[in-house]
Formats: structure tokens, C-alpha cells, sequence
């Protein structure tokens, strides 16, 4: 799967870019915090990039409603969560995401739908630093040499990417098009993280709305914390005035955080170092200046004004079927 061999070369918008370039998409990416569409999907712009997808013939079919890899679905309809696999920790604490995505290779073969959703992370979480290696480090110096507050941060986050995932090489052909095959093959096998990803990435199994608001629910109900994660792009802005997302947490800036935030609750890694506040800051240049910072703690402190900290703090009580305390 990664091997030395020769892979297809990286589309256009995977090129290594000049630092002018780089030094410009800094400054517009700090400009903007809440236009920031972090998370596990890949950036928009590149959506176009996976209509070649459909050419190929991959098979867009939704998984079985049955027993899946996230969840288990009984007879009563009733959704019971499964315990998170070590694969995920592992993916956290690994210092060589290569290693890490080696030692998966045989469960992805297999068909396993949460190995292939975790390979899917790895392609995501290393894929801005292996399709031009030189290039990331680069405008990693270029960053830190801009003197802005959060530059250190900035370069902390990125060295963070570059050491986790040194190994890997532009001809592992870490693209746009490998991470949703990926994500539609860990769905149809079963992933709930995997088919939540699709959908915020614009591509879910199925386009109806029936379907999409269903699998809000079903993500909603699972209380997995890395299908939280993936689906939480798509319900800020990118689903304000869907009809398929009526009556959800959708369609606002706080919305997109309420999903994470709840994600964390639920265990996700929130913390400094984990890949949530790694993306946010080193592929979007939305970081703490305070190093200790988890991303809770961040989002109060930076994204949410005060006066909004409520309306995020209910979005997540309900995300999470709480009693809302009155104070």
C-alpha cells in the first residue's frame, strides 16, 4: 500500500507552492477564525477534485443499517455504543504515523472499516506535508519568521506534522481523491466516523435528504466521538438553510463547534498536542498562545464572545441528550 514504487503524480492543487504564496495564505487563514473549516475533512476547494471519483466506477452503495463498526443497531432499533478501538488512541499517540499506517495495512486488506477509517486520518492529518515535504518546511520558517503572536504556536503545530509523518513521500500519492476512496470504503464496510466524513465533505453515500438528516441522528445516537468529529464541517455554515439538517444543530459557525466540543465530552482528544488542535492551527493558522491550552478552553477563550458561550453550551447539551441546568 505505501510503498517506493511510482505513483501517479499529485494533482495541481497538491504542487508545491512559492513562499509569497504561503506567506499570503497565512495571513488570509488569521484574518479568519470561525472560516476556518477544520476537522477531518479535506478543505473545499478541492471538491471538485472528486467528481473524478465517480469516473472511476467506485461504488457509492450505503453500508447495512445492521450490526456496523461503530455502533450496534438492535432488533428495537435502539443504537448502543461500541468502545472506541485502540486504533484510535494509537493514531494519537503515535510518534511515526508511516509506522502506524504499515501496521494497519493488513486489517485494511481485510476490510476492517475502522483501520480503513484510521488510514483515512492518517492520509488527512499528513497529507499538507508529504505531497511537497520541502516546500512545508519551507513556509514553516516563512511562518515563523512573520513575528505574529501565535507564529510560535504555528511552527510548534507543523513541526509536530513534519516529525509524525517524515516518512512519508509525495509518490505516496496522499491526495484528496485517496482520502475519500478511503472514507467510501471504510463506510460501506461499516464505518459510522467514515459515512459522517462524507457527508461533511460533500459526498455522502446517498443525496437525498431523508438520508442525510437520518444520519445525523444515527451519529447523534451513537455518541461516537470521532464520528462527532468528522461530521461537525458539514453542519455550520455549509448546511444553513438545508431542509435536510431542519430541526438539528446546523447551520451556524457555533454549530460546526458545538459538534467538537461534544466530541470532546464524549472522549475525543481535545488536548494541545492532539490532532484536532493540530489541524486547527497548523493547516488553518488558528492556534493558542497559550501552549497548555486544550481545545474546550481555546474555543471559550478565542472563537465564542461571551454572550455566545450560552448558546454554544445548550447546542451541546443537546448534542448530548443532557438536562439543561438552569442557572
Amino acid at each position: 500500500m505505501l510503498t517506493s514504487q511510482s505513483r501517479a503524480r499529485p494533482p495541481a492543487w497538491a504542487q508545491p507552492r512559492t513562499r509569497k504564496l504561503g506567506v499570503l495564505v497565512a495571513l488570509a487563514l488569521l484574518a479568519g477564525l470561525l472560516l476556518y473549516r477544520g476537522g477531518w475533512t479535506v478543505s473545499r476547494h478541492q471538491e471538485a477534485a472528486a467528481n473524478a471519483v465517480v469516473a472511476t466506477g467506485a461504488a457509492l452503495s450505503p453500508a447495512s443499517l445492521g450490526t456496523r463498526g461503530d455502533v450496534a443497531v438492535r432488533d428495537d432499533g435502539a443504537i448502543t455504543p461500541q468502545r472506541p478501538p485502540s486504533l484510535r488512541r494509537d493514531f494519537e499517540a503515535a510518534t511515526d504515523l508511516y509506522a502506524f499506517a504499515q501496521r494497519l495495512a493488513p486489517a485494511v486488506q481485510a476490510k476492517e472499516p475502522d483501520a480503513i477509517w484510521m488510514l483515512s486520518r492518517v492520509y488527512d492529518y499528513c497529507a499538507g506535508y508529504a505531497v511537497a515535504p520541502a516546500a512545508y518546511a519551507k513556509d514553516t520558517q516563512v511562518f515563523g519568521d512573520m513575528g505574529l503572536r501565535t507564529s510560535a504556536a504555528l511552527v510548534t503545530a507543523r513541526n509536530r506534522v513534519s516529525r509524525r509523518c517524515a516518512r512519508f513521500v509525495p509518490e505516496d500519492d496522499l491526495s484528496y481523491r485517496a482520502i475519500l476512496l478511503q472514507r467510501v470504503e471504510a463506510a460501506e464496510a461499516g464505518s459510522l466516523a467514515a459515512e459522517a466524513a462524507l457527508l461533511a465533505m460533500g459526498k455522502p453515500l446517498k443525496s437525498d435528504d431523508p438520508y442525510k438528516h437520518a444520519l445525523v441522528e444515527r451519529v447523534q445516537q451513537s455518541k461516537d466521538p470521532e464520528a462527532y468529529a468528522a461530521l461537525s464541517p458539514g453542519m455550520g455554515i455549509a448546511a444553513n438553510g438545508r431542509s435536510a439538517f431542519s430541526e438539528q444543530v446546523a447551520g451556524t459557525q457555533f454549530a460546526e463547534l458545538a459538534w467538537q466540543l461534544a466530541a470532546c465530552r464524549l472522549g475525543l482528544d481535545c488536548g494541545p498536542e492532539g490532532a484536532l488542535m493540530t489541524n486547527y492551527c497548523a493547516n488553518g493558522g488558528i492556534c493558542s498562545r497559550d501552549a497548555g491550552q486544550d481545545f474546550p478552553s481555546f474555543v471559550y477563550d478565542a472563537a465564542v464572545p461571551r454572550q455566545g458561550a450560552d448558546v454554544v453550551n445548550d447546542m451541546v447539551t443537546s448534542l448530548l441528550g443532557e438536562e439543561r441546568v438552569m442557572k
